[in-house]
């Protein structure tokens, strides 16, 4: 066995001092290897792998009141670039959409979670949650300043191209960014997953700038067909821009493992919807922004 070892190494170390090619091979080794390191370094990924990705928790205030939101964003993207505001379910601004932060980054966006509810404000239980979401659902001059603050502290960032900003939502945070785009916030899309639709304050509604997505489950109890019907009415009667995408066997929250897979508790989560729903999101953010917007 060290006699088949040893032959081929002999041979080569003879080449190598006759015809001087030890250098040689070193130097074509060393240019692989940083060839493989500049590849590594500058390998971006996609929203399935792992980037350079930055992330940190964001002070802004809302009146006077301290907000504490959270900020991802691809360090190897260079530039200003497209921004993705991110609502929180009704249980407040947690780990969930900071991981959809993540992955919107990996896509080379901006990606801002917004605080709705406060800094350290945050539900434990679902009594606690309800109670929440029902105190800005039933001020929804509130909320509108809640979810206006995060736009105007994300257009501030110096890495944001303002011009390119969508925001999108999660339950709760689907029926936030809607009612962003009733204040006729100059932004250029929205996206509701699994969202409350219905209109919480008509009378004080501008004309809506942004296009409108909304990805909802065909079984999802909370939004009755008196509620989709008012919707698409007033998408309509606004001549925006505007589609719903209707997943089957869905509920509420189908996008969230953490709401386990009993479709019968009313919210849970679906695997083939999740999947579908944000591919859609992504084509929708493609759409919205010129891809000239990425500068890699």
């Amino acid at each position: 066995m060290k006699q088949i070892c040893t032959a081929p190494i002999q041979g080569i170390n003879n080449v190598s001092g006759e015809k001087g090619g030890g250098k040689s091979m070193k130097y074509i080794l060393l240019a692989i290897i940083v060839v493989l390191l500049l590849f590594i370094l500058s390998y971006k990924g996609d929203d399935k792998t792992p980037a350079r990705i930055i992330s940190e928790n964001v002070e802004y205030k809302s009146n006077g009141v301290v907000m504490e939101g959270f900020i991802a964003y691809d360090g190897a993207v260079s530039g200003k670039r497209p921004a993705v505001i991110i609502v929180h379910e009704w249980d407040g601004l947690g780990n969930y959409v900071k991981s959809r932060a993540e992955q919107i980054a990996r896509l080379g966006y901006v990606a801002f979670c917004a605080d709705i509810y406060g800094k350290g404000v945050r539900a434990s239980s679902s009594e606690e949650s309800a109670k929440l979401a029902g105190t800005y659902r039933a001020n929804p001059k509130l909320m509108r300043e809640r979810i206006t603050a995060a736009l105007e502290e994300l257009k501030n960032n110096e890495l944001v191209d303002k011009d390119n900003i969508a925001a999108m939502g999660y339950c709760f945070g689907g029926g936030t960014v809607l009612e962003l785009a009733r204040t006729g916030a100059d932004i250029k899309g929205v996206i509701s997953f699994h969202g409350n639709l219905n209109n919480l304050d008509p009378a004080t509604t501008k004309p809506i700038q942004a296009k409108i997505l909304v990805l909802h489950g065909a079984d999802d109890k909370s939004v009755t067909p008196e509620a989709m019907t008012a919707f698409e009415d007033e998408m309509r009667h606004a001549k925006t821009d505007w589609q719903i995408v209707i997943y089957g066997n869905a509920v509420h929250g189908f996008t969230n493992p953490a709401h386990g897979n009993d479709p019968g508790k009313g919210a849970a989560y679906e695997e083939k919807a999740d999947k579908r729903s944000w591919e859609a999101m992504k084509s929708f953010l493609k759409e919205i922004f010129s891809p000239n917007d990425l500068k890699h």
